[in-house]
């Protein structure tokens, strides 16, 4: 029988106490039915980590890594549906779920180092070791195996607020590694300005986390990002000081690698690093950082991101930034536009790139404004899909059809260009700027009270739901009837001899059709 940790349920649970287990890695996984979690009790090479996770659609939990006692998980995050089990909802709605938890304030709550479950196994100084630690070679051209489900945590000085990202980690020794700093981000602007003082910067990762953890960590709102974990948990967070320095991290991680990255800033080469644009990034010179301590729980489980790859849908970071673009694009949208039904990004793209948005227009105009708000609410989209809430933006059969059938490119086509970019985007050829384009797919507007014109409705089966008639007669004295209607005045389960009746009809009494094509009398 394969052996998940049993989580103990904290003294706690119930109160306004933070539960410790709730939201613990090892507990999500627990939750997980058989067609979601993969469980491989036998040994398993590091060099087999990543072709079985590639397109795989279950979680995978390796029990005995590199022939070790210490397991590995994969691909926790790599599903819609998983991500909705995190937060309890529909992967459909899942967004609104999140949103609604944002507007509510998260509680934050500290706890001694005594009842921290990931502090019961504490290293420090030369007792650390990354190297011992199951990380794998996730891509062919890697610069190295790379510790890819990372939380770093740190503390903004200006405000005082604690920053949380989610980045990667290259092993470069028994305690060093190099660390992604090139893009813009918050916690770059926190280490550039140590940097600039000559100072260097404490800093924390926590590594084997529940779903909901790791999308707060890819979220960039201006506030406290633990009290943003704890909105997105809807429950009291428990977090502990740090052995090494003084940041806090959630208590119930399974392993906390805490240390600080130094004073050199971009010092040395970093990567190549597979992406999760599905495409190398380059070799970089990125800042270096260096351990202080490991702790972790003592049955702990390790865990490894997904990033890219020829199946982008099914990997961490593609669903964890398809979510995520979502929750930019609602708030984006709730001043721009009255009535937003859905808001889907399509992982496909990294869950970055294109966006496809559904709304009940009120007003004409209101497509393109929903445009130019998605335009502004994300640096990284570059495509938007603008359709009414007759198409199911999830399926990608319907927005073929919508885009093959409602859109004129001289007329439905917006362009913006000379906007910020994303410097992985590979289309943009060295170009420090991109364009944007949005495509309208609604349907022309419709006045108050009428309806749309008969080329404009979709074909579905028919409902015979007309109340009954004594006669068919009787039926279109009561004014124009479509077949169907007929058929349902009449009881017909046939309908051939509604034919025979219009016929013979006709040759007494004349019969015409109207433009719609319902049948009536002259």
């Amino acid at each position: 029988m394969a052996h998940i940790p049993d989580p103990k349920p904290t003294s706690g649970a119930g109160t306004g106490f933070p539960d410790l287990e709730r939201y613990s890695l090892g507990s999500f996984l627990q939750s997980l039915p058989a067609d979601q979690l993969e469980i491989r009790d036998g040994a398993t090479e590091l060099t087999e980590i990543a072709g079985v996770l590639e397109g795989n659609p279950r979680a995978v939990l390796f029990q005995r890594p590199a022939r070790e006692s210490l397991p590995l998980c994969g691909n926790v995050s790599a599903s819609r549906w998983r991500l909705a089990h995190a937060f309890g909802a529909r992967p459909q709605t899942v967004a609104e779920t999140i949103l609604e938890r944002m507007r509510r304030p998260g509680v934050v709550v500290e706890v001694g180092s005594d009842i921290a479950p990931v502090q019961q196994v504490v290293q420090t100084g030369d007792q650390c070791d990354l190297t011992t630690l199951p990380v794998h070679l996730q891509h062919g051209l890697d610069g190295a195996p790379y510790i890819s489900a990372s939380l770093d945590f740190s503390r903004d000085p200006a405000t005082g607020w604690t920053n949380v990202g989610m980045r990667r980690l290259m092993l470069r020794g028994r305690r060093t590694a190099g660390i992604d700093l090139v893009a813009p981000s918050d916690l770059r602007a926190i280490y550039l300005s140590h940097v600039a003082k000559g100072e260097r910067l404490p800093i924390a990762f926590a590594i084997g986390s529940h779903p909901i953890d790791h999308l707060a960590g890819t979220l960039r709102l201006p506030m406290d990002e633990l009290q943003l974990m704890a909105a997105l948990r809807g429950a009291p967070m428990g977090v502990v000081k740090c052995v090494t320095n003084d940041l806090r991290v959630p208590a119930d991680a399974q392993f906390v690698i805490e240390g600080y990255l130094d004073e050199r800033g971009h010092a040395e080469p970093e990567g190549p690093y597979g992406e999760f644009l599905g495409y190398y990034g380059v070799l970089k010179r990125n800042p270096v950082f260096h351990v202080t301590a490991i702790t972790r729980r003592r049955n702990a489980v390790f865990q490894t991101a997904t990033i890219g790859g020829h199946a982008m849908a099914m990997t961490d970071t593609a669903q964890l930034c398809s979510l995520r673009t979502e929750l930019m694009v609602w708030r984006g949208l709730e001043t721009a536009v009255r009535e937003v039904t859905a808001v889907y990004v399509p992982p496909a793209t990294g869950g970055a790139f294109n966006a496809r948005v559904a709304i009940r227009q009120r007003v004409a105009g209101e497509a393109r404004n929903a445009i130019a708000a998605v335009f502004a609410s994300a640096a990284n989209i570059k495509h938007v899909f603008v359709v009414d809430p007759d198409i199911d933006i999830f399926n990608d059969e319907q927005m073929d059809w919508a885009l093959a059938t409602r859109f004129q490119a001289d007329r439905d086509l917006v362009v913006q260009s000379g906007l910020r970019a994303m410097p992985l985007d590979p289309s943009l050829a060295g170009a420090p700027v991109t364009a944007k384009a949005g495509f309208d797919l609604t349907l022309p507007l419709l006045e108050p009270g009428r309806n749309r014109p008969l080329e404009y409705r979709v074909p579905s089966p028919p409902v015979f739901d007309a109340p009954r008639c004594a006669s068919l007669d009787e039926a279109l004295a009561g004014g124009p009837k479509y077949f169907a209607e007929l058929m349902a005045s009449a009881g017909s389960k046939d309908g051939r001899e509604i034919v025979r009746w219009l016929e013979d009809t006709a040759a007494k009494r004349p019969l015409v059709r109207d433009e719609e094509g319902r049948y009536r009398f002259e």
